[in-house]
């Protein structure tokens, strides 16, 4: 008779195993975030050695700095990771930035690994998202559902708070790393995405992260840049305001500004929300 761990979080990792065994093998789509992070230190612990496949999308929506991080988690599991390109942006409905934009995002992605998944031999794709992630307004959930993505956190109905909890229980180094969406996260809804301005988004947000700001977010208005850190931080933004704003000038923005209310995860999509309005939903927030 198999033995039941008395520790919760261990028999919430063993179901995430269970999971993914049964598949065989697996391709994870790896960002190198927390979520992503578990889902594939499950796959690997369920799953044969190079049975796994980590996958990496490093296209101009995706900071330059967290692929070498995740080709080191992946090399500590080892498990084999590859780099592709996706290529979203070659998607007029993607770079014009619709309310919508995740879904499409998430269509070529998944479609892209599915069929990498086939010419390799794997069984299925993988995913990070967890349970809080259904409750949310998540556009990119619907492609991944139509294209049969497999999620282990969401099945096993682990949420936020517990994947963190689990991936500090494994050791894992993003078991405390900041939520980190994809940049296009940055712009407001309507405006359009283009290379030159993800550039500009990627160039600010690494330097803020060499100084050492732990949560940031740099949302692009056009000329003007709205700089959000954490709450705790922005005495030091402040402080260090001229610093930052020679920096982001130089990036191409004409105009720096602080956001006083500080980080807060999906703060553009107060745009989507019409006040005053009885029995509208706010929509949830994406990154």
């Amino acid at each position: 008779m198999q033995s039941v761990s008395a520790d919760p979080l261990e028999q919430r990792l063993q179901e995430l195993e269970d999971i993914v065994a049964p598949r065989g093998s697996a391709l994870v789509a790896f960002s190198g975030g927390v979520d992503s992070s578990l889902a594939l230190a499950a796959a690997a612990r369920a799953l044969p050695q190079g049975k796994v496949l980590a996958v990496t999308s490093n296209n101009e929506t995706y900071l330059p700095s967290e692929l070498g991080l995740a080709r080191d988690f992946a090399a500590s599991l080892g498990v084999e990771h590859l780099v592709v390109n996706t290529r979203e942006l070659d998607d007029p409905n993607y770079a014009s930035n619709p309310t919508n934009r995740c879904y499409f995002c998430k269509s070529t992605l998944y479609s892209d690994l599915t069929q990498l998944a086939e010419e390799k031999g794997y069984a299925c794709v993988v995913d990070g998202a967890n349970k809080d992630d259904e409750g949310d307004y998540r556009p990119g959930r619907k492609a991944a559902k139509e294209l049969g993505v497999v999620s282990p956190l969401s099945l096993a109905g682990v949420g936020k708070a517990e994947v963190r909890d689990l991936a500090k229980l494994l050791g894992l180094p993003s078991w405390d790393k900041p939520a980190l969406a994809c940049l296009s996260s940055r712009f407001p809804y309507g405006q359009e995405i283009t290379p030159e301005k993800l550039a500009q988004v990627a160039r600010a947000e690494e330097f803020m992260r060499r100084e050492d700001f732990r949560q940031v977010r740099v949302r692009h208005h056009g000329e003007i840049a709205r700089l959000e850190v954490g709450p705790q931080e922005l005495e030091r933004a402040f402080a260090e305001r001229e610093k930052i704003t020679a920096e982001l000038l130089d990036a191409g923005f004409l105009y720096v500004t602080l956001d006083l209310a500080g980080y807060k995860s999906g703060s553009l999509n107060a745009a989507l929300k019409q006040p005053g309005k009885k029995g509208k939903r706010a929509l949830p927030v994406i990154g």
